[in-house]
């Protein structure tokens, strides 16, 4: 089975390739665009993005399974500013499953970076000194100390997003 994941940064498709293992599958890394702003600014904008991201990646790539994992950030109650990621799976019968992932509130000298139009991925590279984040530890591994990182994080997600289309197709 054929799997493509609307991405080709690293982290994101060693998730997929952590849950969907090699040996039953080929997973295909996938460089689409989707429509969303390159940073997201809410649930439902991050969301749009990883849906997009798979339905693009399955059509693309024509495989049997496209998956999108997208990282975002949204505005809170209080006005701060937190971390949120979303995944989506999509099947070429239209089958679309999605899942949330962790969220935690980024330091308000962040947010307010963010707040003046620059991508998240950008500002952590200042704010820890060190260059690509995104393609290793991302904003959740320097923010937790390394506690969980950016492949564990979306890890997660593919778990949910693989036990709920398991789920769907017995019934």
């Amino acid at each position: 089975m054929n799997i493509a994941v609307g991405t080709k940064n690293n982290t994101k498709v060693k998730a997929v390739k952590a849950v969907f293992h090699e040996a039953h599958y080929t997973i295909i890394s996938s460089d689409v665009q989707p429509s969303v702003s390159k940073q997201p600014f809410s649930d439902e904008e991050t969301l749009q993005g990883a849906i997009e991201r798979a339905t693009l990646a399955v059509c693309k790539q024509q495989a049997h399974i496209g998956i999108g994992l997208e990282g975002g950030v949204f505005i809170a109650q209080n006005g701060g500013i937190w971390l949120c990621n979303w995944g989506a799976l999509v099947d070429r019968d239209g089958v679309v499953v999605v899942a949330g992932g962790a969220r935690i509130p980024l330091p308000a000298e962040i947010g307010e970076q963010l707040r003046g139009g620059k991508e998240l991925a950008e500002v952590m590279d200042e704010y820890a000194n060190r260059r690509d984040v995104r393609s290793n530890e991302g904003a959740i591994g320097i923010l937790t100390n390394g506690a969980i990182d950016r492949t564990t994080m979306y890890t997660h997600i593919v778990h949910l997003l693989k036990g709920q289309y398991e789920h769907q197709k017995k019934g």
